[in-house]
């Protein structure tokens, strides 16, 4: 990581993406307490959540296939000028309720272009190599600026009001394309053929139903985010109706967690730099099947604050070595593509748990929940191990 850090072109990128995940930790709490305050519902709440969603459902395919056809780094400008401005414009409509889930759209959707651009950039300025430090770097970043700055910014809604949450947040923006405004990156291939951006879009959908790898990894990806969709938005329920915790350990839990992430990509990096080992790639998704089931199981604070301190190291070196080996495998000139399909993929699948894990919570009780998480991420596990044994090179 240190290493790393002294090449200019990951520390510019790894300073753009740090110091924009800075502004979304004070956004993220300052716009669920607005609109909790403005709406006074759990319903109104959930607003945020699906107006963050459908943007990355409908806009992912043609993001991919600009990032893939415009140079990557002005479109993560462009992206981050824009929500700039969006988040600058905020506390000047933070009064009506449906102008704010506007701006919470319009930031998303800034966002599906600017991630699988980043994603898209890693690979072209660090060795294959270097992948798995590269993202472990990034990863960890962003965790210690969630658990740091999350409680922070909190401080300063109640001390300031949300107008400063905001406005950090559009600073952070800026800063982070100020940063990408000296970032370069070595020249894409030429495209020998000009198509249409409807012909781009459906061929990263092509390349990733027709390839062995992509098409496990996806239907991997999917099956996780099954499972994580209900089992992490209902850990408050399972933490009052079957772990037996009163209202103030959930934060505990919510630290265990967010502890355990930091130390995952800390702990990968030093035992591999391979990202196509599958024992990497797929033994978290065991590792939280195996929490999940657990958490259904016990009760009792320590036992699960030890349990998610395991559940956040499998989330976190599963992001990196998952990340790391789409990195590695897919050609430059798909990149954008098949990121952005991931990220409508995890998305999907959240939506559906979303919906359907408080349904099945009602009707079979918490514990159900959580084994069905399990058995799905097994699942995940099943049918990444079925592509990994075949790995290739994608054609495209």
């Amino acid at each position: 990581m240190t290493a790393l850090l002294r090449q200019r072109p990951y520390r510019q990128l790894w300073v753009a993406r740090t110091v924009s995940q800075w502004g979304d930790a004070f956004n993220t709490v300052a716009l669920v307490l607005l609109v909790y305050s403005l709406t006074g519902s759990g319903v109104g709440v959930s607003g945020v959540v699906i107006a963050e969603i459908i943007p990355v459902l409908l806009l992912a395919p043609i993001a991919g296939a600009v990032v893939d056809r415009l140079p990557r780094i002005p479109v993560m400008i462009g992206a981050d000028l824009v929500r700039a401005g969006l988040a600058f414009a905020l506390p000047f409509v933070q009064g009506h309720v449906a102008a704010v889930y506007a701006v919470a759209v319009g930031l998303s959707a800034a966002a599906v272009f600017f991630n699988p651009a980043a994603q898209s950039v890693l690979p072209a300025i660090v060795r294959e190599r270097d992948l798995v430090a590269a993202n472990s770097g990034l990863w960890t970043a962003a965790v210690i600026s969630q658990v740091v700055l999350a409680p922070l910014a909190g401080i300063v809604v109640v001390s300031f009001g949300y107008t400063w949450a905001f406005w950090i947040n559009a600073v952070s923006y800026l800063l982070s394309a100020l940063a990408l405004r000296r970032l370069t990156i070595p020249a894409a291939p030429a495209m020998t053929t000009r198509t249409s951006w409807y012909a781009d879009a459906t061929a990263g959908i092509a390349a990733m139903a027709g390839h062995r790898l992509l098409r496990a990894l996806a239907a991997g990806q999917f099956l996780a985010a099954l499972s994580a969709g209900a089992t992490g938005a209902l850990l408050v329920v399972l933490a009052q109706e079957h772990l037996a915790l009163r209202p103030s350990d959930y934060g505990l839990l919510l630290g265990a967690i967010g502890v355990g992430a930091a130390l995952g990509p800390l702990l990968l990096s030093r035992l591999t730099d391979d990202p196509r080992r599958p024992v990497y790639v797929l033994g978290p998704f065991v590792l939280r099947a195996a929490v999940d089931a657990v958490l259904a199981t016990v009760t009792g604070l320590v036992a699960a604050t030890s349990t998610l301190l395991a559940y956040g190291i499998g989330t976190s070196t599963g992001a990196v070595t998952f990340n790391s080996l789409l990195q590695a495998e897919t050609p430059e000139k798909l990149r954008g593509r098949v990121f952005a399909g991931f990220d409508m993929l995890w998305q999907s699948g959240r939506l559906l748990s979303l919906l359907a894990g408080g349904l099945l919570a009602d009707t079979l009780g918490i514990r159900a929940v959580y084994y069905l998480g399990a058995t799905l991420l097994l699942a995940a596990a099943t049918a990444g191990w079925i592509g990994l044994r075949q790995t290739t090179t994608i054609d495209g």
